[in-house]
């Protein structure tokens, strides 16, 4: 008889002991303050994608501050593929040698030191110095020093490759 006495009392405490840890359990929220567990899923759909978000963001913002420093007072910049630039009246893009250029908005004409100035990959022939670019003609630099200058008030080129405005 007191073998079942034993055997009761420890089947009590398990069962009493069991309740209380499933109470601690569910009050303890996965992920909170009070259990800090990271999972891998959380890094990768969510954290992951918030931090991806914070730097294209200061990308884009950078991007954005260095067009605006180079279509206001000049400066230098490389594009692998055809970026917009924008000129004002008097303002010089010289390229470095496989520059390519295309007029798209206003006028502009080649500078060169020397003959040939800039050749026009779209008729393949060559523009020297003072000839007027034609709109939607692809111009490429094949010696150092060759430039377009812009003569409207506004012009819009697309460059792909390195260059400086002055």
């Amino acid at each position: 008889m007191k073998k079942n006495r034993w055997f009761l009392r420890m089947l009590v405490l398990l069962a009493l002991s069991g309740a209380l840890n499933m109470t601690v359990s569910f009050a303890a929220e996965a992920g909170s303050s009070g259990d800090p567990l990271v999972t891998l899923s959380y890094l990768n759909d969510t954290f992951l994608n918030t931090v991806l978000q914070k730097v294209d963001q200061k990308i884009a913002a950078r991007n954005s501050q260095i067009a605006q420093q180079l279509g206001g007072q000049g400066g230098t910049g490389s594009a692998a593929t055809f970026t917009v630039v924008t000129l004002s009246s008097g303002q010089t893009l010289t390229g470095d040698i496989g520059c390519e250029v295309m007029l798209r908005v206003g006028s502009a004409s080649c500078v060169s030191p020397s003959s040939p100035g800039l050749i026009d990959e779209t008729t393949a022939g060559t523009l020297n110095n003072g000839g007027a670019l034609v709109q939607n003609h692809l111009y490429m630099m094949t010696i150092e020093g060759r430039g377009v200058k812009a003569a409207a008030a506004t012009t819009k080129l697309l460059v792909r490759g390195t260059y400086t405005i002055a």
